[in-house]
């Protein structure tokens, strides 16, 4: 199918959000300009918000939905409603669809704003659809299968009940129970698990891990995330420090991080803001660690702090997916030390690309950061010019945009005439 107004394969694109807020949105960003580029006719559906740049498609978008903000009753209970179920998304949606007839639809986070009501009305007008696996929302009601900041699956085998029981959702009934009514009726009505064609996830742990919580692994595809080395410098000169860049949450890992440090005696240099700063600095003053808060660093900045780093350290505790700022740190040729959780120990190459250690176990983490202080610069470079050389063939734009549109030939979508692979460079 084809846009009647271009004549080129239409490609639906949807997520939440329409700026760039977090790593989806930065993987839903890069895909439009990724798959214009190779000439399909991309047509995002999203939620209004000021943040958002300009876009001739913007009339469709849903109202805008952004909690912590002041409203009133009325607006609180329409708020709840549509995080639910949105009669609204699926208006707009529809016309959408009739408007420009997509080829396929790839949605990214759909919950708790545009609602998986969606899905029923392209299922309804036949259009196949896939959605990528950002989180394990899923599995768990509350997305990261995460309680008072430690793993947590008491909701596997449909106990969803525990969401409340816990008050997992920012320690709130109210909202726990939010979720856990959005939850149930999501599921009876089986949004996700009837009207999705395929799930797109970027780590095999996800894949596993989803299979486990009772979903059919042929349903799901593999397809890691990507980056474009040739848009990162590699001409950095090796500072004295390691760095970690993040938000600062319980689930980071980032007090045990700092307990490692001042074990193995490191400068670290952590960039972020978030709800444990003041914690982490008492803590890392009571350990008189070599700490440097930088807080938030983006852009060039962020480049630069991570580029001459010895290493980029993920201390992570909990389930993480396929973190971009592995992939990042690679493309700056800095090498990777990262915990053994989630999917972060498919994007190492123990002893090639970084190293590992068990999650919350400050000796051993303090362990890796001597291991890799204690190579010389010349080896810790080689490890960075290896770990960039890796992803530009299997983590490149060029690789995903081959395996997301073989996907959508396989479905059935029909393909632009000509495709423009994304160029990389080494």
């Amino acid at each position: 199918m084809a846009n009647p107004t271009t004549g080129k394969p239409a490609l639906l694109k949807i997520n939440n959000y329409f700026y760039r807020r977090g790593g989806a949105e930065a993987v839903f960003l890069d895909h439009i300009a990724m798959f214009e580029k190779a000439g399909w006719d991309v047509v995002p559906f999203a939620m209004q918000h000021a943040l958002n740049p300009p876009s001739p498609w913007s009339d469709y978008f849903v109202s805008e939905i952004e909690y912590g903000h002041e409203t009133g009753t009325l607006n609180k209970v329409k708020q709840v409603a549509n995080i639910i179920y949105s009669f609204e998304a699926q208006r707009n949606i529809k016309r959408l669809i009739e408007r420009v007839n997509p080829a396929i639809a790839h949605a990214h986070n759909v919950y708790h704003h545009l609602s998986p009501a969606i899905f029923s009305t392209l299922k309804s007008a036949g259009i196949p659809t896939v959605m990528t696996v950002h989180d394990l929302k899923l599995a768990c009601p509350s997305y990261k299968m995460l309680r008072d900041a430690k793993v947590c699956e008491d909701c596997k085998g449909g106990r969803i009940h525990n969401v409340l029981v816990h008050r997992c959702i920012k320690g709130s009934a109210v909202l726990s129970a939010v979720v856990l009514a959005e939850t149930a009726l999501h599921r009876s009505l089986g949004l996700y698990r009837n009207n999705l064609d395929r799930l797109v996830v970027p780590s095999r742990f996800y894949i596993d891990k989803l299979v486990e919580w009772g979903w059919p692994r042929e349903k799901m595809v593999y397809i890691p995330n990507f980056v474009d080395v040739g848009a990162f410098k590699t001409d950095w000169t090796e500072g004295d420090y390691f760095a970690f860049a993040g938000r600062l949450a319980p689930e980071k890992g980032i007090d045990t991080l700092i307990r490692a440090a001042a074990l193995s005696k490191q400068k670290l240099v952590i960039a972020g803001t978030g709800p444990e700063e003041a914690a982490l600095r008492e803590l890392a003053l009571k350990l008189a660690a070599d700490v440097v808060f930088a807080g938030y660093l983006s852009g060039e900045a962020l480049h630069r702090l991570i580029g001459e780093a010895k290493a980029l350290v993920l201390p992570s505790e909990w389930y993480e997916n396929a973190p971009i700022s592995v992939l990042e740190a690679y493309a700056l040729e800095t090498p990777v030390i990262g915990t053994r959780i989630g999917g972060i120990p498919e994007m190492i190459l123990e002893g090639e690309t970084g190293l590992m250690a068990m999650p919350g176990n400050a000796q051993d983490l303090a362990e890796a950061l001597a291991a890799m202080g204690s190579l010389s610069r010349e080896e810790r470079h080689e490890m960075g010019r290896k770990a960039r050389q890796w992803i530009a063939t299997e983590f490149s734009s060029s690789a995903y945009l081959r395996r997301t549109t073989e996907l959508y030939a396989g479905l059935g979508a029909s393909l632009p005439v000509l495709t423009h692979p994304v160029a990389q460079s080494n």
